[in-house]
Protein backbone atom coordinates (compact mmCIF):
# COMPACT_ATOMS: atom_id res chain seq x y z
CA UNK A 1 0.00 0.00 0.00
CA UNK A 2 1.13 3.56 -0.70
CA UNK A 3 2.25 5.54 2.35
CA UNK A 4 3.91 8.57 0.76
CA UNK A 5 1.43 11.23 1.85
CA UNK A 6 0.95 9.73 5.31
CA UNK A 7 4.71 9.75 5.91
CA UNK A 8 4.97 13.33 4.67
CA UNK A 9 2.17 14.41 7.01
CA UNK A 10 3.86 12.64 9.91
CA UNK A 11 7.07 14.53 9.18
CA UNK A 12 5.24 17.86 9.11
CA UNK A 13 3.24 17.00 12.22
CA UNK A 14 6.37 16.38 14.28
CA UNK A 15 7.23 20.06 13.90
CA UNK A 16 3.88 21.38 15.12
CA UNK A 17 2.27 18.63 17.25
CA UNK A 18 3.74 17.02 20.40
CA UNK A 19 5.26 13.70 19.30
CA UNK A 20 3.59 14.23 15.93
CA UNK A 21 0.24 13.14 17.41
CA UNK A 22 -1.25 12.75 20.88
CA UNK A 23 -3.91 10.89 22.80
CA UNK A 24 -5.68 7.76 21.64
CA UNK A 25 -5.32 8.76 17.99
CA UNK A 26 -1.52 8.42 18.10
CA UNK A 27 -0.23 5.31 16.30
CA UNK A 28 2.96 5.01 18.35
CA UNK A 29 1.66 1.80 19.96
CA UNK A 30 0.37 0.29 16.71
CA UNK A 31 2.19 -1.68 14.01
CA UNK A 32 4.41 0.63 11.96
CA UNK A 33 2.39 0.04 8.78
CA UNK A 34 -0.75 1.58 10.27
CA UNK A 35 -1.66 4.95 8.76
CA UNK A 36 -1.77 7.98 11.02
CA UNK A 37 -3.83 10.27 8.78
CA UNK A 38 -7.13 9.67 6.98
CA UNK A 39 -9.02 11.55 4.31
CA UNK A 40 -12.65 10.41 4.47
CA UNK A 41 -15.18 7.82 5.60
CA UNK A 42 -18.30 6.36 4.01
CA UNK A 43 -20.53 3.72 5.52
CA UNK A 44 -18.27 1.08 7.06
CA UNK A 45 -15.15 2.18 5.15
CA UNK A 46 -12.35 4.70 5.65
CA UNK A 47 -9.66 5.98 3.30
CA UNK A 48 -6.22 7.00 4.53
CA UNK A 49 -4.32 10.06 3.33
CA UNK A 50 -2.81 8.05 0.46
CA UNK A 51 -6.20 6.84 -0.75
CA UNK A 52 -5.94 3.28 0.61
CA UNK A 53 -9.37 1.93 1.49
CA UNK A 54 -10.15 -0.12 4.59
CA UNK A 55 -13.17 -1.93 5.97
CA UNK A 56 -13.13 -0.30 9.40
CA UNK A 57 -13.84 -2.32 12.53
CA UNK A 58 -12.70 0.50 14.83
CA UNK A 59 -15.43 2.98 13.88
CA UNK A 60 -13.32 5.99 14.96
CA UNK A 61 -12.88 4.30 18.37
CA UNK A 62 -16.65 4.15 18.74
CA UNK A 63 -18.44 7.26 17.46
CA UNK A 64 -19.46 5.65 14.17
CA UNK A 65 -22.52 3.56 15.03
CA UNK A 66 -24.76 3.84 11.97
CA UNK A 67 -22.13 4.47 9.28
CA UNK A 68 -19.80 7.27 8.29
CA UNK A 69 -21.45 10.17 6.46
CA UNK A 70 -24.97 8.81 6.99
CA UNK A 71 -27.12 11.29 5.02
CA UNK A 72 -30.07 10.99 7.41
CA UNK A 73 -27.88 12.39 10.18
CA UNK A 74 -25.61 14.70 8.24
CA UNK A 75 -28.55 16.31 6.43
CA UNK A 76 -30.09 17.18 9.81
CA UNK A 77 -26.76 18.64 10.94
CA UNK A 78 -26.31 20.66 7.73
CA UNK A 79 -29.87 21.97 7.90
CA UNK A 80 -29.24 23.20 11.45
CA UNK A 81 -25.87 24.66 10.42
CA UNK A 82 -27.62 26.87 7.89
CA UNK A 83 -29.83 28.20 10.70
CA UNK A 84 -27.09 28.55 13.30
CA UNK A 85 -24.75 26.51 15.42
CA UNK A 86 -22.90 28.22 18.27
CA UNK A 87 -25.06 31.21 19.14
CA UNK A 88 -25.37 33.59 22.08
CA UNK A 89 -27.78 31.08 23.59
CA UNK A 90 -28.90 27.52 22.83
CA UNK A 91 -31.62 26.65 20.35
CA UNK A 92 -34.79 24.65 20.87
CA UNK A 93 -33.02 21.48 19.74
CA UNK A 94 -31.30 21.33 23.14
CA UNK A 95 -34.65 20.90 24.89
CA UNK A 96 -35.87 18.42 22.28
CA UNK A 97 -32.71 16.33 22.62
CA UNK A 98 -32.90 16.34 26.43
CA UNK A 99 -36.52 15.20 26.25
CA UNK A 100 -35.58 12.42 23.84
CA UNK A 101 -32.68 11.12 25.93
CA UNK A 102 -34.67 11.24 29.16
CA UNK A 103 -37.43 9.31 27.43
CA UNK A 104 -35.05 6.64 26.14
CA UNK A 105 -32.96 6.08 29.28
CA UNK A 106 -34.99 4.56 32.10
CA UNK A 107 -33.11 5.98 35.07
CA UNK A 108 -32.83 9.52 33.66
CA UNK A 109 -34.92 12.56 34.61
CA UNK A 110 -32.56 15.28 33.35
CA UNK A 111 -29.62 15.81 31.00
CA UNK A 112 -26.58 18.06 30.71
CA UNK A 113 -24.73 18.19 27.38
CA UNK A 114 -21.02 18.68 26.83
CA UNK A 115 -18.41 17.62 24.28
CA UNK A 116 -16.21 14.72 25.39
CA UNK A 117 -16.50 11.71 27.61
CA UNK A 118 -14.02 13.28 30.02
CA UNK A 119 -16.35 16.28 30.37
CA UNK A 120 -19.22 13.99 31.31
CA UNK A 121 -17.33 11.75 33.76
CA UNK A 122 -15.70 14.70 35.51
CA UNK A 123 -19.08 16.36 35.79
CA UNK A 124 -20.56 13.15 37.24
CA UNK A 125 -17.82 13.10 39.88
CA UNK A 126 -18.53 16.72 40.74
CA UNK A 127 -22.29 16.19 40.97
CA UNK A 128 -21.75 13.22 43.28
CA UNK A 129 -19.64 15.32 45.64
CA UNK A 130 -22.15 18.16 45.52
CA UNK A 131 -24.96 15.71 46.26
CA UNK A 132 -23.30 13.94 49.16
CA UNK A 133 -20.89 16.50 50.59
CA UNK A 134 -18.33 13.68 50.60
CA UNK A 135 -15.05 13.18 48.77
CA UNK A 136 -14.05 9.61 47.96
CA UNK A 137 -14.73 8.24 44.47
CA UNK A 138 -14.31 4.51 43.83
CA UNK A 139 -13.18 3.41 40.35
CA UNK A 140 -12.29 -0.04 39.06
CA UNK A 141 -8.58 -0.67 38.70
CA UNK A 142 -7.61 -0.41 35.04
CA UNK A 143 -10.86 1.21 33.93
CA UNK A 144 -10.72 4.19 31.59
CA UNK A 145 -12.89 7.20 32.45
CA UNK A 146 -11.17 9.93 30.46
CA UNK A 147 -8.06 12.08 30.19
CA UNK A 148 -8.40 14.53 33.09
CA UNK A 149 -5.76 14.41 35.87
CA UNK A 150 -8.10 12.51 38.21
CA UNK A 151 -8.51 9.62 35.76
CA UNK A 152 -5.89 9.70 32.98
CA UNK A 153 -3.92 6.46 32.56
CA UNK A 154 -0.70 8.44 31.99
CA UNK A 155 1.12 9.85 35.04
CA UNK A 156 2.98 12.76 33.41
CA UNK A 157 1.89 16.10 34.88
CA UNK A 158 -0.36 14.45 37.47
CA UNK A 159 0.33 15.15 41.13
CA UNK A 160 -0.73 13.14 44.15
CA UNK A 161 -3.30 15.73 45.16
CA UNK A 162 -5.14 15.28 41.83
CA UNK A 163 -6.09 11.77 42.91
CA UNK A 164 -6.09 12.18 46.67
CA UNK A 165 -9.65 10.91 47.00
CA UNK A 166 -9.77 8.45 44.08
CA UNK A 167 -9.66 4.86 45.35
CA UNK A 168 -9.51 1.56 43.43
CA UNK A 169 -11.40 -1.71 43.56
CA UNK A 170 -11.39 -4.81 41.34
CA UNK A 171 -14.14 -4.88 38.70
CA UNK A 172 -16.65 -7.74 39.08
CA UNK A 173 -15.34 -8.47 42.59
CA UNK A 174 -18.00 -7.68 45.20
CA UNK A 175 -15.59 -8.48 48.02
CA UNK A 176 -13.01 -6.03 46.67
CA UNK A 177 -15.69 -3.37 46.30
CA UNK A 178 -16.90 -4.00 49.85
CA UNK A 179 -13.36 -3.56 51.18
CA UNK A 180 -12.96 -0.27 49.29
CA UNK A 181 -16.30 0.93 50.64
CA UNK A 182 -15.27 0.02 54.18
CA UNK A 183 -11.98 1.87 53.73
CA UNK A 184 -13.88 4.96 52.54
CA UNK A 185 -15.87 5.00 55.76
CA UNK A 186 -18.39 7.82 55.92
CA UNK A 187 -16.64 9.78 53.14
CA UNK A 188 -17.94 7.85 50.11
CA UNK A 189 -19.36 10.07 47.36
CA UNK A 190 -19.71 7.70 44.40
CA UNK A 191 -18.92 4.37 42.80
CA UNK A 192 -17.97 4.42 39.12
CA UNK A 193 -18.53 1.35 36.96
CA UNK A 194 -18.17 0.66 33.26
CA UNK A 195 -21.00 -1.31 31.58
CA UNK A 196 -18.58 -4.22 31.21
CA UNK A 197 -14.84 -4.60 31.76
CA UNK A 198 -13.36 -3.09 28.61
CA UNK A 199 -9.80 -2.31 29.66
CA UNK A 200 -7.10 -2.25 26.98
CA UNK A 201 -4.49 -5.03 26.62
CA UNK A 202 -6.57 -7.59 28.52
CA UNK A 203 -9.63 -9.77 28.11
CA UNK A 204 -13.01 -8.11 28.40
CA UNK A 205 -15.63 -9.40 30.83
CA UNK A 206 -19.38 -8.92 31.10
CA UNK A 207 -20.64 -7.54 34.42
CA UNK A 208 -21.27 -9.96 37.25
CA UNK A 209 -24.80 -9.42 38.53
CA UNK A 210 -23.83 -10.00 42.16
CA UNK A 211 -21.15 -7.30 41.91
CA UNK A 212 -23.49 -4.84 40.17
CA UNK A 213 -26.28 -5.38 42.68
CA UNK A 214 -23.83 -4.98 45.54
CA UNK A 215 -22.73 -1.63 44.12
CA UNK A 216 -26.37 -0.51 43.93
CA UNK A 217 -27.09 -1.72 47.46
CA UNK A 218 -24.03 0.05 48.89
CA UNK A 219 -25.07 3.33 47.30
CA UNK A 220 -28.60 2.98 48.59
CA UNK A 221 -27.29 2.33 52.10
CA UNK A 222 -24.69 5.09 52.22
CA UNK A 223 -26.29 7.79 50.06
CA UNK A 224 -23.40 7.62 47.58
CA UNK A 225 -24.24 7.84 43.88
CA UNK A 226 -23.83 4.92 41.48
CA UNK A 227 -22.38 6.10 38.16
CA UNK A 228 -22.35 3.94 35.02
CA UNK A 229 -19.85 5.26 32.49
CA UNK A 230 -21.61 4.42 29.21
CA UNK A 231 -19.41 6.70 27.06
CA UNK A 232 -17.91 3.77 25.17
CA UNK A 233 -20.78 1.29 25.15
CA UNK A 234 -23.85 3.53 25.17
CA UNK A 235 -26.56 2.35 22.74
CA UNK A 236 -24.29 -0.45 21.51
CA UNK A 237 -25.60 -2.94 24.06
CA UNK A 238 -29.15 -1.67 24.59
CA UNK A 239 -31.51 1.13 23.62
CA UNK A 240 -31.16 2.27 27.22
CA UNK A 241 -28.43 2.45 29.82
CA UNK A 242 -26.31 -0.67 29.39
CA UNK A 243 -26.88 -1.88 32.96
CA UNK A 244 -30.61 -2.15 32.27
CA UNK A 245 -29.62 -5.50 30.74
CA UNK A 246 -28.78 -6.78 34.22
CA UNK A 247 -31.58 -4.94 36.02
CA UNK A 248 -29.40 -2.40 37.87
CA UNK A 249 -30.14 1.30 37.49
CA UNK A 250 -27.54 3.95 38.26
CA UNK A 251 -28.12 7.42 39.66
CA UNK A 252 -25.96 9.00 36.96
CA UNK A 253 -24.76 7.81 33.57
CA UNK A 254 -22.24 9.32 31.18
CA UNK A 255 -22.60 9.20 27.40
CA UNK A 256 -20.63 10.13 24.31
CA UNK A 257 -19.09 8.57 21.20
CA UNK A 258 -22.08 7.24 19.24
CA UNK A 259 -24.96 9.39 20.52
CA UNK A 260 -24.58 11.78 17.56
CA UNK A 261 -22.95 9.30 15.17
CA UNK A 262 -19.62 11.09 15.14
CA UNK A 263 -20.70 14.68 15.70
CA UNK A 264 -19.04 16.15 18.82
CA UNK A 265 -21.40 15.65 21.74
CA UNK A 266 -21.49 13.94 25.12
CA UNK A 267 -23.96 13.95 27.99
CA UNK A 268 -24.50 13.39 31.68
CA UNK A 269 -27.89 11.91 32.55
CA UNK A 270 -29.24 11.74 36.07
CA UNK A 271 -32.06 10.65 38.31
CA UNK A 272 -34.36 13.07 40.11
CA UNK A 273 -32.50 12.60 43.41
CA UNK A 274 -29.42 14.30 41.91
CA UNK A 275 -31.22 17.13 40.09
CA UNK A 276 -30.60 19.75 42.79
CA UNK A 277 -26.92 18.86 43.03
CA UNK A 278 -26.53 19.02 39.25
CA UNK A 279 -28.11 22.46 39.30
CA UNK A 280 -25.75 23.67 42.00
CA UNK A 281 -22.45 23.11 40.19
CA UNK A 282 -20.99 25.47 37.59
CA UNK A 283 -20.08 23.67 34.38
CA UNK A 284 -19.97 25.10 30.88
CA UNK A 285 -18.01 25.33 27.67
CA UNK A 286 -17.89 27.67 24.70
CA UNK A 287 -19.20 24.96 22.38
CA UNK A 288 -21.30 22.84 24.75
CA UNK A 289 -24.50 24.49 23.53
CA UNK A 290 -23.82 24.19 19.78
CA UNK A 291 -26.95 23.20 17.92
CA UNK A 292 -25.47 21.23 15.00
CA UNK A 293 -24.32 18.15 16.95
CA UNK A 294 -27.57 18.21 18.93
CA UNK A 295 -29.56 18.11 15.70
CA UNK A 296 -27.38 15.21 14.58
CA UNK A 297 -28.04 13.45 17.89
CA UNK A 298 -31.79 13.83 17.54
CA UNK A 299 -31.64 12.27 14.08
CA UNK A 300 -29.39 9.49 15.40
CA UNK A 301 -31.57 8.64 18.38
CA UNK A 302 -34.71 8.58 16.28
CA UNK A 303 -33.06 6.01 14.02
CA UNK A 304 -31.98 3.98 17.04
CA UNK A 305 -35.53 3.92 18.37
CA UNK A 306 -37.16 2.97 15.10
CA UNK A 307 -34.71 0.63 13.38
CA UNK A 308 -33.27 -2.83 13.96
CA UNK A 309 -29.69 -1.51 14.10
CA UNK A 310 -28.94 -3.29 17.39
CA UNK A 311 -30.23 -6.65 16.25
CA UNK A 312 -28.29 -6.22 13.00
CA UNK A 313 -24.91 -5.54 14.61
CA UNK A 314 -25.45 -8.33 17.13
CA UNK A 315 -26.13 -10.79 14.29
CA UNK A 316 -23.05 -9.58 12.43
CA UNK A 317 -20.98 -9.83 15.60
CA UNK A 318 -22.06 -13.44 16.10
CA UNK A 319 -21.23 -14.23 12.48
CA UNK A 320 -17.80 -12.65 12.91
CA UNK A 321 -17.04 -14.40 16.20
CA UNK A 322 -17.95 -17.81 14.84
CA UNK A 323 -16.03 -17.29 11.59
CA UNK A 324 -12.87 -16.07 13.31
CA UNK A 325 -13.00 -18.96 15.77
CA UNK A 326 -13.15 -21.46 12.90
CA UNK A 327 -10.32 -19.72 11.04
CA UNK A 328 -8.05 -19.62 14.10
CA UNK A 329 -8.76 -23.23 15.00
CA UNK A 330 -8.01 -24.39 11.47
CA UNK A 331 -4.65 -22.59 11.56
CA UNK A 332 -3.85 -23.97 15.01
CA UNK A 333 -4.04 -20.75 17.02
CA UNK A 334 -5.64 -20.21 20.41
CA UNK A 335 -7.41 -16.94 19.65
CA UNK A 336 -9.49 -15.28 22.34
CA UNK A 337 -12.55 -13.17 21.50
CA UNK A 338 -14.02 -11.46 24.55
CA UNK A 339 -16.69 -8.94 25.34
CA UNK A 340 -20.05 -8.42 23.63
CA UNK A 341 -20.06 -9.57 20.01
CA UNK A 342 -20.76 -6.01 18.86
CA UNK A 343 -17.62 -4.74 20.68
CA UNK A 344 -15.09 -7.60 20.37
CA UNK A 345 -11.49 -7.69 21.54
CA UNK A 346 -9.00 -10.06 19.87
CA UNK A 347 -5.97 -11.51 21.71
CA UNK A 348 -3.76 -14.57 21.28
CA UNK A 349 -2.88 -17.05 23.99
CA UNK A 350 0.83 -17.19 24.77
CA UNK A 351 1.41 -13.67 23.45
CA UNK A 352 2.40 -11.52 26.46
CA UNK A 353 4.13 -8.86 24.36
CA UNK A 354 1.45 -8.93 21.63
CA UNK A 355 3.85 -9.82 18.83
CA UNK A 356 1.34 -12.32 17.40
CA UNK A 357 -1.46 -9.78 17.64
CA UNK A 358 0.62 -7.10 15.96
CA UNK A 359 1.63 -9.38 13.10
CA UNK A 360 -1.90 -10.67 12.56
CA UNK A 361 -3.49 -7.23 12.61
CA UNK A 362 -0.80 -5.95 10.22
CA UNK A 363 -1.69 -8.72 7.77
CA UNK A 364 -5.36 -7.80 8.11
CA UNK A 365 -4.52 -4.18 7.33
CA UNK A 366 -2.59 -5.19 4.20
CA UNK A 367 -5.75 -6.93 3.04
CA UNK A 368 -7.80 -3.77 3.62
CA UNK A 369 -9.37 -4.65 6.99
CA UNK A 370 -8.66 -2.29 9.88
CA UNK A 371 -8.56 -4.10 13.25
CA UNK A 372 -6.78 -3.16 16.45
CA UNK A 373 -4.22 -5.42 18.17
CA UNK A 374 -5.04 -4.55 21.80
CA UNK A 375 -8.19 -2.38 21.96
CA UNK A 376 -11.77 -3.51 21.52
CA UNK A 377 -13.37 -3.11 18.12
CA UNK A 378 -16.79 -1.61 17.31
CA UNK A 379 -19.25 -2.87 14.72
CA UNK A 380 -21.53 -0.42 12.91
CA UNK A 381 -24.92 -0.73 11.29
CA UNK A 382 -23.47 0.00 7.83
CA UNK A 383 -21.64 -3.34 7.82
CA UNK A 384 -23.15 -6.20 5.81
CA UNK A 385 -22.91 -9.96 5.96
CA UNK A 386 -20.72 -9.77 2.86
CA UNK A 387 -18.40 -7.41 4.72
CA UNK A 388 -18.11 -9.88 7.60
CA UNK A 389 -17.38 -12.70 5.18
CA UNK A 390 -14.61 -10.55 3.75
CA UNK A 391 -13.15 -10.05 7.23
CA UNK A 392 -13.24 -13.79 7.85
CA UNK A 393 -11.51 -14.56 4.53
CA UNK A 394 -8.83 -11.99 5.34
CA UNK A 395 -8.40 -13.56 8.78
CA UNK A 396 -7.96 -17.02 7.27
CA UNK A 397 -5.09 -15.73 5.14
CA UNK A 398 -3.62 -13.77 8.04
CA UNK A 399 -3.65 -16.82 10.31
CA UNK A 400 -2.08 -18.95 7.57
CA UNK A 401 0.66 -16.39 6.99
CA UNK A 402 1.30 -15.95 10.69
CA UNK A 403 1.82 -19.69 11.14
CA UNK A 404 4.72 -19.63 8.66
CA UNK A 405 6.78 -16.92 10.37
CA UNK A 406 6.17 -17.10 14.13
CA UNK A 407 9.87 -17.62 14.84
CA UNK A 408 10.76 -14.45 12.94
CA UNK A 409 8.54 -12.07 14.91
CA UNK A 410 9.90 -9.35 17.15
CA UNK A 411 7.94 -7.38 19.76
CA UNK A 412 7.05 -3.79 18.99
CA UNK A 413 9.72 -1.62 20.71
CA UNK A 414 7.38 1.11 22.00
CA UNK A 415 4.83 -1.41 23.23
CA UNK A 416 7.54 -3.52 24.86
CA UNK A 417 8.74 -0.45 26.76
CA UNK A 418 5.19 0.38 27.84
CA UNK A 419 4.48 -3.13 29.05
CA UNK A 420 7.80 -3.22 30.92
CA UNK A 421 6.93 -0.02 32.80
CA UNK A 422 3.32 -0.97 33.55
CA UNK A 423 2.50 -1.69 37.22
CA UNK A 424 2.10 -5.36 38.09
Amino acid sequence: MKRTRDLALRHRAKSVLPNGMYGHQATALLPETYPQFFSRGQGAHIWDADGNKYLDLMCAYGPNLLGYADPRIDDAAIDQLRKGDTLTGPTAVMVELAELMVDMVSHADWAIFCKNGTDATTMAKTVARAQTGKRIILVADGAYHGAAPWCTPAPAGVIEEDRAFIRKYEYNNAESLAAAVADAGDDLAAIFATPFKHDAFTDQALPDVHYARHARRVCDQTGALLIVDDVRAGFRLARDCSWELIGVRPDLSTWGKSIANGHPLSALLGAEKARKAAGSIYVTGSFWFSAVPMAAAIATLQILRNSSYLEHICALGTQLREGLARAADTAGFSFRQTGPVQMPLFLFDGDPDHRLGFAWSSDMLEQGVYVHPWHNMFLCDALTRSDINRVIRAAEKAFEGLATRIDQLEPHPALRARLASAPT
